[in-house]
């Protein structure tokens, strides 16, 4: 027998080295695009995925502070801040797939195993960035507060999809534009070239998020939007405010119906 889509997620989640997860995440999309994986959810997630020594973990209110990113210390602190996402994000996409992919259609874990990879590449990009510029990641401290997002919904397909692809993920479709003007300014190019990537990469996988969570939706009988507000309003800690790259948001599908009920001036 195959091993199975939940063992190579599981696999992933496991590993606690960046290169590991890296290569445990290319493997895994890459043996389930060539038919190498069974469509089993045998296995179970873990709580929370395994980490390296570093970076260190602190709480968010105990971040040192970044600046602006004019210097270049402002500048690797900034990517490495955005590299502990993608990081980060590597596990979302996987812990996604393993927990909730026999609630959905094959199609679920044909997008979520891209997206997995996607992050792993985008994460991979941003740490060669680092020794570039004679850092690495794990030079500085980082938070967990994605992955907190992640436990808060552990129990619910609906939940997990209205949080971070439609909320997270949704929020780096507003800020990163105004990140790449930031770094074209100073002329790292370079960084630049490497968000604006992302950038487009982000807007498919909450198209994704979007799509599942409607599909879901339709087929309980529930409204999306009024659900989504719902359930964000339970789940997300965080608050929702401007600015929106609404023309961004509305390429991935989510339409100022949803968050605009929610938002904080």
């Amino acid at each position: 027998m195959s091993r199975s889509v939940a063992e190579a997620a599981r696999a992933v989640l496991d590993a606690a080295e960046p290169l590991a997860k890296v290569k445990a995440a290319r493997a895994a999309a890459r043996d389930w695009r060539l038919g190498r994986l069974d469509h089993r959810f045998d296995v179970a997630m873990p709580d929370r995925p395994a980490r390296p020594a570093r970076p260190e973990l602190l709480p968010p209110n105990q971040m040192p502070k970044r600046g602006k990113g004019g210097s270049e210390r402002g500048r690797v602190a900034l990517i490495h801040a955005l590299a502990h996402i993608e990081f980060a994000a590597i596990d979302l996409a996987f812990d996604a797939v393993g927990r909730f992919g026999g609630q959905f259609a094959r199609g679920f874990t044909d997008d979520w195993m891209q997206v997995g990879a996607d992050e792993a590449m985008h994460f991979a990009l941003l740490d060669r960035r680092l020794r570039q510029l004679g850092s690495h990641y794990g030079a500085m401290p980082a938070h967990d507060g994605l992955w907190d997002a992640a436990a808060a919904t552990a129990h619910d397909a609906l939940a997990r999809l209205a949080v971070v692809p439609m909320v997270l993920e949704a929020r780096g479709l507003d800020v990163t534009p105004s990140t790449i003007e930031r770094f074209q300014a100073v002329g790292d190019t370079a960084t630049a070239k490497i968000l604006t990537r992302i950038l487009t990469d982000e807007v498919i996988h909450v198209r994704a998020g979007t799509r599942w969570f409607e599909s879901a939706c339709a087929e309980q009988n529930i409204n999306p939007e009024t659900t989504w507000q719902r359930l964000v309003s339970t789940y997300f800690r965080g608050l929702i405010k401007p600015p929106f790259n609404d023309s961004a948001r509305d390429s991935a599908g989510l339409t100022r119906g949803y968050y605009q009920a929610l938002a904080v001036p």
